[in-house]
């Protein structure tokens, strides 16, 4: 960083020519551009100016003029001089005038609604600093490091350097990595996917709320589940959309005849009750779409993961009228620099999508990791670092569900299933004495996911506790401490 001595070395650089079209005098010109970037904080307090004939060998005029101006702006407190040191900007200024420079932008209906939601983001993030040190997160966090099969992720860089490829890609992605997903999502999944019909996104929710800005318009009717993930929400309310909030049970969405034309589901595993959605109601989602002239964004978010039990088949899958949205993620399964999401989209969605995304991103990023990921999954090692994980993972889920069986069943009523990498529980007692709980186990370096931040209206308080990412040890000892939190909890409301 240059210092204020450093600066007054270089040319003072300023937009004279303006400056002259706007004042008879060139001594005047040269006063006004010098107040303005010292109201406007180009030239910040303390800065030292040039000399005299530094500035007039600059700008063409006479040592005699520049220093007349440098006298208007000592009598205007814009600086002060300091004999054999030089002229310096002055440290404080009337903020008045300042305040004066800045107008007041109008922002769009969109842009009002975006800052808003950011806004109550904010409000709404973890307060951290008053944890104690030995803080146990069962927060949902990416997967660690020490997980990922590096050496294998390097060899597939390695050899797309070797390979001499260009960065030559349209808006939808790197074709070979397309083609991988395509060929992925056949044997994993069973859907029935051409490359031609997958774009690729910088996460997920890219994807996301360019669907909504294409799909959704100023109070138009969005069905979504309640609860739900809420940037899907967010993304709805920026767009002016209308929730209607869609009611779960056990089973998880309960099909209604919405007045809508769009609905985000998230049926192979609900987030965040992890609720698997059955044929019959997945097929009368889909009975509801066609009458509807509708459109289902699915959300597959973590169903790589599955520890037992008959894998289900996505709704895409039953799509017969090419009116499902297929929206999958790389976020849980690689390293956490690496965002990559992508969407298997009706051919009638392809072409106005890829017009959307080239407004934000004309050129896809990180093109190099696109087709090293390619490699990684044509030679099969994403499968095996799959397989890897769900081994390591199931033997997490089981652990965790033993603990809090063993150690702490009053609590909380755990809603299990066969995959996912969190668990949803719902708390046995009332309010007040849930957050009283929530409180005290704060107080003990204990973090978990207050469900009532996924909903769109109030309900039962209920909580999520993520696993994956801790080792058995920790799980143990955060059990241990929420339930001393429990005891303290049930304690004080006898």
């Amino acid at each position: 960083m240059k210092t204020n001595e450093e600066r007054c070395m270089m040319e003072l650089w300023l937009p004279m020519d303006t400056y002259e079209l706007q004042h008879r005098y060139k001594y005047e010109a040269l006063y006004h551009a010098l107040r303005d970037a010292i109201l406007a904080g180009t030239l910040v307090g303390g800065t030292r100016l040039p000399s005299t004939r530094e500035l007039a060998k600059q700008y063409e005029m006479s040592r005699g003029s520049v220093a007349q101006v440098y006298d208007m702006l000592l009598a205007d407190g814009y600086v002060h001089a300091h004999r054999g040191r030089g002229t310096f900007v002055t440290e404080t200024l009337s903020t008045q005038e300042n305040e004066k420079q800045e107008a007041v932008l109008k922002l769009s209906a969109w842009g009002e609604r975006v800052q808003m939601l950011s806004t109550q983001h904010e409000v709404l993030r973890t307060q951290m600093s008053s944890l104690k040190p030995s803080v146990i997160n069962f927060q949902m966090q990416r997967m660690p490091a020490e997980h990922f099969p590096l050496g294998e992720w390097k060899s597939a860089l390695a050899a797309v350097h070797r390979s001499g490829w260009r960065e030559s890609s349209g808006v939808a992605g790197d074709p070979e990595l397309r083609e991988a997903i395509a060929s992925h999502l056949r044997w994993t999944r069973g859907i029935q996917a051409e490359p031609s019909q997958i774009v690729l996104f910088s996460g997920s929710m890219q994807g996301i709320t360019l669907l909504s800005q294409l799909l959704i318009t100023e109070n138009t009717a969005v069905v979504l589940e309640n609860p739900g993930y809420p940037g899907i929400a967010h993304a709805v309310k920026s767009c002016g959309g209308h929730i209607i909030p869609a009611e779960l049970d056990a089973a998880g969405i309960i099909p209604q005849p919405w007045e809508a034309q769009t609905l985000f589901v998230t049926p192979t595993r609900q987030f965040p009750t992890g609720a698997v959605l059955g044929l019959d109601r997945r097929r009368a989602l889909l009975a509801w779409a066609s009458k509807r002239n509708a459109v289902i964004i699915e959300d597959d978010y973590d169903s790589e993961f599955r520890w037992g039990g008959r894998p289900i088949e996505p709704l895409k899958v039953l799509d017969r009228e090419q009116r499902v949205v297929y929206v999958g993620s790389f976020s849980q399964t690689m390293v956490a620099s690496f965002r990559l999401g992508y969407a298997v989209l009706p051919p009638g969605l392809v072409e106005p999508l890829l017009a959307a995304k080239a407004l934000y991103e004309p050129v896809p990023p990180a093109l190099l990791e696109q087709r090293a990921l390619a490699k990684f999954m044509t030679r099969g090692g994403y499968l095996r670092h799959l397989r890897r994980l769900t081994r390591l993972y199931g033997e997490r889920h089981d652990f965790f569900v033993r603990e809090m069986e063993l150690q702490w069943p009053e609590a909380f009523t755990m809603q299990l299933g066969d995959a996912g990498l969190h668990i949803y529980a719902t708390w046995n007692g009332d309010v007040d004495s849930y957050q009283r709980f929530k409180k005290l186990a704060q107080e003990d370096g204990i973090l978990f996911r207050d469900a009532e931040r996924y909903r769109l209206t109030s309900g039962h308080p209920a909580a999520c506790f993520a696993f994956a990412h801790l080792e058995k040890e920790e799980m143990t000892e955060g059990i241990r401490r929420m339930r001393l939190a429990w005891e303290k909890c049930t304690f004080s409301f006898r």
